[in-house]
């Protein structure tokens, strides 16, 4: 495994972050109906560390809290605190009511104790928003996430999918104010959506802050044959409004994607993955496993070198599409 700075902080991180998504009860959370049990999904976690994977990205929303508990109590049986690095995530409804979900004072500082209680730890390392608040002024939100870093209850804050202008936004209140920053940006890119390309990459890579990209593999429609099902392909309704509209484009992209797989010998997801650790500022993709055998590939790819020749091949048949997971 290689590390790498989080963008402009001195805090190390896998290139590989395992996301948390497909741990925890489905119950109540229509989200992830393939979700894995604890006895699975600590499986995972274990052979994760094994690999030298140190990033672990969650969120409090995840099955209503249930996959952060895994993790808490999977990483306190597997690994010493300070070796590892834990994200989560707050803005989504977590209980019914006033106050039950956003981004505002209120919100956060319950949201903040409530996930410490549920991982089992004192602090996480990265806090992130999960996605934007139009309902609750950018300066509060940013407020708060100071006192939060502050108050030694996390690390680092990072910001997950929005417009570029939102994030310029809460960066500049931020510096305006004396404010923590966003030092990481979890975005939603890779090579069948690509639209980060035009504003939010650039952003990133002048301020100095990580893209850490979700869905790096499209939710498994770069990893299989296009023909292939699963069960997460045809139940996963998110997944389904991000990528069908465009599947007849995104196919040619997918096969030029198998034509390199296949001359190298390797699996399309190295490839996938290793295209998007080429790209600057990404620092680790957050891939997400429900078996065993999904995380070999990731953490091989960190090691492949792709000619700009493979690249440009595999970028050329790209068309623009709708902004997708920014709200």
């Amino acid at each position: 495994m290689e590390y790498a700075k989080l963008g402009n902080t001195g805090m190390d991180v896998s290139r590989i972050c395992l996301g948390c998504m497909s741990f925890g009860s489905a119950e109540g959370w229509s989200h992830n109906t393939w979700a894995l049990d604890e006895e699975n999904s600590r499986t995972i976690i274990k052979k994760a560390l094994d690999l030298g994977i140190n990033f672990f990205d969650t969120a409090n929303v995840y099955s209503k809290g249930s996959s952060e508990e895994i993790l808490g109590r999977a990483l306190k049986d597997y690994a010493k605190r300070d070796e590892v690095v834990i994200a989560t995530k707050v803005r989504g409804k977590m209980r019914e009511g006033a106050n039950g979900e956003g981004l505002s004072r209120k919100a956060i500082l319950c949201e903040i104790d409530n996930s410490l209680k549920r991982l089992n730890t004192d602090y996480v390392d990265l806090y992130i928003i999960h996605r934007w608040d139009y309902n609750t002024p950018i300066e509060e939100t940013m407020n708060v996430l100071h006192d939060i870093v502050k108050a030694g209850k996390a690390r680092y804050i990072g910001a997950s999918a929005m417009y570029a202008w939102q994030f310029q936004k809460a960066l500049h209140v931020a510096e305006k104010n004396g404010w923590k920053r966003f030092v990481s940006m979890q975005n939603h890119y890779n090579l069948i959506y690509r639209e980060e390309e035009r504003e939010m990459m650039p952003l990133c890579r002048e301020e100095k802050i990580a893209s850490t990209p979700y869905s790096p593999l499209a939710s498994g429609r770069l990893a299989r044959d296009w023909s292939e099902t699963t069960t997460r392909l045809e139940t996963d309704q998110i997944a389904k409004g991000k990528y069908d509209s465009t599947a007849e484009a995104d196919k040619l992209v997918v096969e030029r994607l198998t034509e390199i797989a296949e001359k190298r010998g390797i699996s399309r997801a190295q490839i996938a993955l290793a295209w998007l650790l080429h790209k600057q500022p990404v620092v680790a993709p957050v891939i997400g496993a429900t078996k065993l055998s999904q995380l070999d590939s990731p953490v091989e790819s960190v090691s492949i070198k792709l000619t700009s020749e493979e690249i440009s091949y595999m970028e050329e048949p790209y068309v623009p599409h709708g902004i997708v997971g920014h709200t």
